[in-house]
């Protein structure tokens, strides 16, 4: 298609030159998606050995893996509001430290509490992902591109899910099969989450 044609039909279309940043873009922007699925799923590699390490019940140790989504729904319910107001590429990067710090912050917990703390700040990150993601992706797609480019967030997140997994059965192997065992100096367990 010529510059012409692509001009002459309206914003339905991109210049194929272009086509290729925008996919770049999208999926760049997808990653959100990607950690989105990845932090709400690597926490079930861990779970007997954070029962065990606390010496938790069923109950406690289910309200520490659940309170990620109270972060979920506070970072999605204010993600707009920061976006408006600084940005939606410096919120996915606020949101891209937050993962990173969660990750560390949930790999050397000194206390149950403070492993439910930086769940409860993984998940911000993950509500504030799955709002300015998708968004973003929409705002920089050509019209004619926009459903399939859109779609790089769900694939990412599905991705990310199943990333974790295979993580955490790679993990779990290199620890001989205990999610306590020792691995990089810490349990297994802790590595998981660290990743």
């Amino acid at each position: 298609m010529s510059r012409t044609q692509a001009g002459s039909s309206g914003a339905g279309t991109a210049h194929p030159d272009h086509l290729g940043h925008v996919i770049f873009i999208a999926a760049a922007a997808a990653m959100g998606g990607f950690l989105f699925g990845y932090d709400s799923s690597v926490i079930n590699g861990a779970v007997e050995a954070i029962r065990d390490r606390y010496d938790v019940g069923s109950a406690v140790l289910a309200q520490v893996i659940a309170v990620a989504l109270i972060g979920c729904a506070i970072g999605a319910a204010t993600a707009g509001r920061i976006a408006d107001r600084i940005g939606r590429i410096r919120c996915m990067q606020i949101a891209a430290v937050l993962f990173t710090v969660s990750a560390v912050g949930s790999a050397l917990p000194f206390a149950l509490w403070d492993l439910a703390m930086w769940r409860v700040i993984g998940g911000f990150a993950i509500g504030m992902a799955s709002v300015i993601g998708p968004a973003y992706i929409a705002e920089v797609s050509p019209p004619a591109y926009r459903g399939r480019l859109g779609s790089f967030q769900q694939a990412a997140i599905v991705i990310g899910i199943a990333v974790s997994q295979l993580v955490n059965w790679g993990l779990l192997n290199a620890a001989g099969g205990d999610q306590r065992g020792e691995l990089m100096g810490l349990e297994a367990w802790q590595v998981m989450l660290g990743v």
